[in-house]
């Protein structure tokens, strides 16, 4: 049984950049704020694309050889069917380096169609004209032009994407600045807090924005509770 968030609230994450859902993260004191987010690699292929939010369905592929160990797309199907919606794909390229893109415009289609938001991986992507007027989020390294021998090699399993690892059902966020993981234990009060770092920077920016500005009231300003 896969935990779920509040349908409303889960929809307000996808109107939140993730640079403040990070912010709001460390304003709980939940996890070492080093962890929890994919490295700097991982990055939107879509940047136009506004945040998405979902939950995880995990697969490892290959591209280097039509051999060796294959999951079946049907089994990849009905796995992601079975992880609540909206889903995020994380993807793990087994290959080093990747090269081979699982994704394009067909598997976006079909996975769009599968209450998928958007994918994850550290392998590559293609095809980024044909997918940007679907709103389906890219996240990788690199784009690439061709596929190669590139097939599921294991489905529904944790998987390790830009230093961080992904469990089937975790909550995931993404958008141009990149990907993060969310807390189910604070999901629920995130906005509020995401607000309450806003009003606090605010603060900040409207004085530097002043024609009243001064180090002095800088430092004074300086004196509040940080809120995370």
């Amino acid at each position: 049984m896969y935990k779920t968030i509040n349908a409303n609230t889960l929809e307000a994450l996808t109107k939140i950049d993730t640079p403040s859902i990070c912010n709001a993260i460390e304003g709980f004191d939940v996890r070492p704020r080093t962890e929890g987010f994919m490295s700097a690699d991982i990055r939107s292929q879509l940047p136009s694309l506004p945040a998405v939010a979902g939950y995880a369905v995990t697969a490892m592929i290959s591209a280097k050889s039509p051999h060796g160990p294959q999951a079946s797309r049907d089994d990849w199907w009905d796995f992601i069917m079975s992880v609540p919606a909206p889903r995020f794909v994380v993807i793990q390229d087994i290959d080093d380096p990747a090269f081979g893109a699982y994704w394009g415009e067909n598997n976006s289609n079909i996975h769009k169609a599968l209450g998928c938001v958007g994918v994850a991986t550290n392998g590559t992507v293609r095809d980024l004209d044909e997918v940007r007027p679907l709103g389906f989020q890219l996240f990788s390294p690199n784009v690439a032009p061709s596929h190669g021998y590139v097939h599921l090699v294991d489905v529904g399993k944790p998987v390790t994407v830009g230093g961080l690892t992904v469990h089937p059902g975790d909550l995931m966020h993404g958008d141009k600045h990149g990907v993060t993981s969310i807390p189910f234990e604070i999901a629920d009060e995130l906005p509020a807090m995401v607000k309450t770092i806003a009003d606090y920077e605010a603060l900040n920016i409207e004085l530097c924005q002043s024609d009243n500005f001064s180090l002095e009231k800088l430092k004074e300003l300086a004196k509040a509770t940080r809120p995370y």
